[in-house]
């Protein structure tokens, strides 16, 4: 298999991609604990409630069913989850995020599952009735292989007649939606994004620059207070909804938002419904 990241013969990107101990960069406690607030700001937050309410409603649960949330993070949704009477789950390989998302379950009074897995190797096979992997938290290791092993154990968790929702930046969405960066004030960070394509449309990477607040960026002497580049591999909707459809799934529709929306020119995300 060629990377997408060595197309032009530079696997500068790819070594970006580890860290000193040899990790991919989302292994990376620190990583999360410098972006964690960049990505997850106050507007992600508040559509936590909506989002949950709709995968109960999408995926036709009752209360008391089992529900995944596969790479949970700080349990944004997972939390709503459980507010709505569902067996939660969460898995994630970042331990920080993991004890983030346990003190506000206990906030809460809420019992979740949090697991510290990596979901290249985590798998229990036909325990829930709905997997969810949610805000384009797929697509980021090093091989495609292990990004479709992942995308393997999601579907083998799923139950008989269960439902898996996978949402990520699809290739048609990064088309849609493609910005060269910008500047916006975030967290007390003045930040600062660049993306760039690569290969054919087969990745996109991107580097998240972190300044002071006051920091002057045209002054040549300005040093950022965190510099991350990281590449995203794109996949086309129609070649994971096959994928998907192949590990043992009846039904697989492609839907542009959480209404059913159709994945048009007008598509706000990519939101993959299957059922088993």
């Amino acid at each position: 298999m060629i990377s997408v990241w060595s197309d032009d013969g530079d696997d500068g990107d790819r070594d970006k991609m580890k860290t000193k101990n040899n990790k991919q960069w989302f292994e990376d406690e620190n990583f999360w604990i410098n972006y964690a607030p960049i990505m997850f700001d106050d507007a992600r937050w508040n559509e936590a409630t909506a989002v949950a309410n709709h995968v109960k409603r999408i995926a036709n649960l009752s209360d008391g069913d089992s529900v995944l949330d596969a790479g949970c993070g700080l349990g944004r949704i997972s939390t709503e989850l459980a507010l709505l009477n569902l067996k939660t789950t969460g898995v994630d390989i970042i331990e920080s995020e993991l004890q983030a998302a346990r003190e506000s379950a206990e906030a809460e009074d809420l019992t979740i599952e949090y697991l510290n897995a990596d979901l290249r190797s985590f798998s229990r096979k036909e325990q829930y009735n709905c997997v969810i992997n949610l805000y384009t938290s797929f697509g980021y290791c090093d091989t495609q292989e292990e990004d479709l092993l992942i995308l393997k154990n999601m579907c083998d968790c799923v139950k008989k007649g269960g439902t898996f929702m996978l949402e990520c930046v699809s290739r048609e969405t990064a088309i849609l939606y493609w910005t060269p960066g910008e500047e916006f004030e975030r967290a007390g960070y003045k930040v600062v994004t660049h993306f760039e394509v690569r290969g054919a449309w087969e990745g996109l990477l991107s580097q998240w620059t972190l300044y002071p607040l006051n920091a002057d960026l045209n002054d040549h002497k300005t040093k950022p207070i965190v510099d991350h580049v990281f590449t995203q591999r794109l996949y086309s909707a129609a070649f994971l909804r096959d994928k998907i459809l192949s590990f043992g799934f009846s039904d697989c529709q492609v839907w542009g938002d959480y209404d059913g929306s159709p994945y048009d020119q007008n598509a706000k995300t990519m939101l993959l419904v299957a059922k088993k």
